[in-house]
């Protein structure tokens, strides 16, 4: 199974572009959200939503006893997360977060890094993650502060939307979905019925070595960015290529930037007592 889009339209056809569109970021994430979730116990997790495997591998080398899954509608990314060097407690399998196939309680946590706010049904996502995890585990789950937080992306949609509407169109869809708010996550824990639910927000660094290490992975047809990229005709192309230029140079030469990245995390406990 190698579909085009996932169920949620988000375009993922090719690990490798997807790596270095964000996985390379994903990874600098990933044990921030690990020492929040701080998952109890020393029984099995999942990454559901694992994309290339960001996520899940942090898991399996911070805790080595432990099994850990990782769990993606996209079969491209999957078989680039299978292709990394093994780990004897990590695997991967491509599957539906709505429909996990997994048993009732067979997990000590499960974790969705970046993923839920771009899958089609995230309460039944969580609902699944509730189901195959313990009573008393926990639950963790991270999505971009797109509108507040997210700079490489502030960048290119507010740039682009001065010269596209329909850049404006798909920034403004983005930047003002639920789960990207402040809330979008709480409320999204307890409408599913967990426990102690708390948030914080994740911040790392994006350090590009010039505007091309910038602007080539944007082009590599992953996610909302890449299909809107794809998709422009050449001129209008580079046209916002170059107002794109202008912005991340800032009057400044070419050369290393740092830019800031900050997600919303979320944790919480399944009730001893399901619900």
């Amino acid at each position: 199974m190698t579909p085009p889009t996932t169920t949620s339209g988000y375009h993922a056809t090719d690990g490798a572009a997807y790596e270095v569109f964000l996985g390379r970021w994903t990874q600098r994430l990933a044990p921030l959200l690990i020492d929040f979730a701080w998952f109890p116990g020393a029984g099995p997790l999942i990454d559901v939503g694992c994309g290339t495997g960001s996520l899940a591998r942090a898991m399996a080398e911070r805790w080595p006893a432990r099994s850990v899954i990782g769990v993606d509608l996209a079969a491209p990314y999957v078989a680039y997360a299978r292709a990394q060097p093994r780990l004897d407690n990590l695997a991967f399998t491509v599957a539906d977060a709505a429909r996990l196939p997994c048993a009732d309680a067979s997990f000590d946590g499960a974790a969705a890094q970046l993923a839920l706010n771009f899958m089609s049904d995230p309460i039944a996502a969580l609902n699944e993650m509730k189901r195959v995890t313990v009573p008393g585990g926990r639950l963790a789950a991270s999505v971009w502060d797109f509108r507040g937080g997210l700079v490489y992306q502030r960048i290119f949609w507010d740039t682009a939307a001065g010269l596209d509407p329909q850049a404006a169109a798909v920034r403004d869809r983005l930047f003002s979905g639920a789960l990207a708010l402040p809330d979008g996550l709480v409320e999204l824990f307890r409408r599913c019925g967990l426990d102690q639910v708390e948030r914080a927000s994740l911040t790392i660094r994006m350090d590009y070595a010039s505007f091309d290490d910038y602007w080539q992975p944007l082009l590599g047809g992953q996610g909302p960015v890449g299909t809107y990229a794809a998709a422009l005709p050449p001129d209008l192309r580079k046209r916002i290529e170059s107002a794109v230029r202008a912005s991340f140079l800032s009057g400044g030469p070419d050369g290393p930037r740092s830019l800031t990245a900050t997600a919303w995390a979320v944790r919480g406990q399944v009730p001893v007592e399901r619900r």
